[in-house]
């Protein structure tokens, strides 16, 4: 065990003790003039030392969420150049990109109006604008799906193409759109492959196309099919084949029950994961992305090598100092502002959430190498895992082109 300039021996336990207290005198000096006028810190690469430079400069010393906007455009011109040899459209996911001024930006650079909604809140608040085409990506309670259709009128929810996953489904809200005047656009949720729910064959699908066709305020618009699971098995290539040829039989289906062309109804499929595959070659005839525009960690996959990490969390630490000398990666603590994002330490590289510790959402404690020389206000950054849940934890998302802070878009009132 390693020793102290005066000798003393430590053990984990004396390291806190000593670490806290040194980190406590530490913030004492965050008030005072100079700490408020020091530049910083030179740990950190070009890139995040001047989003941290560009956050002082706009007076910003809270925690928030960061948004390239150069990195987002470049994410939207690879989404677009991977589609364009196929000429797919593409529907924009609510749920992992919840900010108005987000979803503009990436339905004009596709461009598109087509979106997915997951949730009551997202789907009032995109069916005010009525150029939108709105497909629901999970089916929702029978009860939220009645209460929708009373505050956004018969007229808004007509226009919806709702989920339906199940022929009790079908049935409840049949039955809630026929007391309300109002028609059913119903899109059917197949399961290729993830088994997590709809319809599981073409039997099953067929029955349920059989009875929409009953009821005449009812129309089937076509089908959902989503695949996430295709890239996480061990043969991914024989995995996609495989939802393909599950989706071919459920277009069959559809092409027998309904006698349309199917290329008249909505074939829904992919998401970010896999849409770059489905651009390959693929049974539907839109793919939905969301994630990959801001491309959150669990969306380093081998196929979106052509998108890059396009949001950060940005938060000022608090305190700062030794914190356990005898652990060369723990020799510092440095205690943030916040914490308990679903984010991973992004920089300074060599960062850590403290094991000793646990996690916190007020004061996290990072813990990292010697090397590292952060004080307070300087700056840490995280890189979300994933955007959906965590954006809506920020008030704002502020918006950086590289070298200044543009301004913020309002994120969407908090949601499950």
């Amino acid at each position: 065990m390693a020793e102290t300039t005066t000798g003393r021996r430590w053990t984990r336990r004396a390291a806190l003790a000593g670490g806290a207290a040194v980190i406590g005198g530490s913030a004492a000096l965050a008030g005072s003039k100079a700490a408020l006028a020091q530049e910083p810190d030179g740990t950190h690469d070009p890139y995040f030392a001047a989003l941290s430079a560009a956050l002082r400069k706009a007076g910003i010393a809270h925690p928030v969420l960061v948004v390239d906007q150069a990195r987002l455009d470049r994410n939207i011109a690879a989404a677009r150049e991977t589609l364009k040899p196929g000429g797919l459209p593409l529907r924009i996911v609510v749920k992992s990109l919840p900010a108005t001024g987000l979803l503009d930006r990436i339905a004009a650079g596709m461009p598109t109006r087509r979106f997915m909604v997951f949730n009551g809140a997202m789907v009032e608040i995109m069916a005010a604008r009525p150029e939108a085409d709105l497909l629901l990506g999970k089916p929702l309670p029978a009860m939220e799906y009645a209460g929708i259709v009373d505050r956004i009128g018969a007229d808004a929810a007509g226009r919806i193409q709702w989920l339906i996953d199940t022929p009790t489904r079908l049935e409840q809200y049949a039955d809630i759109a026929a007391a309300r005047g109002a028609k059913l656009r119903a899109n059917l949720e197949i399961d290729v492959g993830l088994h997590r729910g709809g319809f599981p064959d073409g039997a099953s699908l067929a029955a349920v196309v059989d009875r929409a066709r009953a009821l005449r305020h009812v129309t089937v618009t076509g089908l959902m099919g989503y695949d996430p699971q295709v890239p996480k098995m061990p043969d991914p290539d024989a995995a996609y084949a495989e939802s393909q040829a599950a989706y071919r039989t459920a277009i069959g289906v559809l092409r027998e029950r309904l006698g349309v062309d199917p290329a008249t109804l909505t074939l829904n499929g992919a998401g970010s994961p896999t849409y770059a595959r489905h651009a390959q070659g693929t049974a539907a005839n839109e793919l939905s992305v969301g994630s990959a525009f801001v491309k959150p960690v669990d969306f380093d996959t081998p196929w979106l090598t052509r998108h890059v990490p396009a949001s950060f969390i940005a938060t000022p630490v608090i305190k700062a100092g030794p914190f356990d000398p005898s652990d060369p990666d723990t020799a510092k603590g440095f205690f943030i502002y916040g914490g308990h994002w679903l984010a991973t330490p992004e920089s300074p590289p060599g960062l850590q959430y403290s094991a000793l510790y646990g996690r916190s959402s007020n004061q996290e404690l990072l813990t990292g190498p010697e090397r590292i020389a952060l004080r307070p206000d300087d700056h840490i950054f995280f890189r979300p895992n994933q955007s959906e849940a965590l954006f809506l934890q920020f008030r704002d998302i502020v918006l950086f082109d590289g070298e200044t802070i543009l301004g913020s878009w309002p994120a969407f009132p908090p949601s499950a």
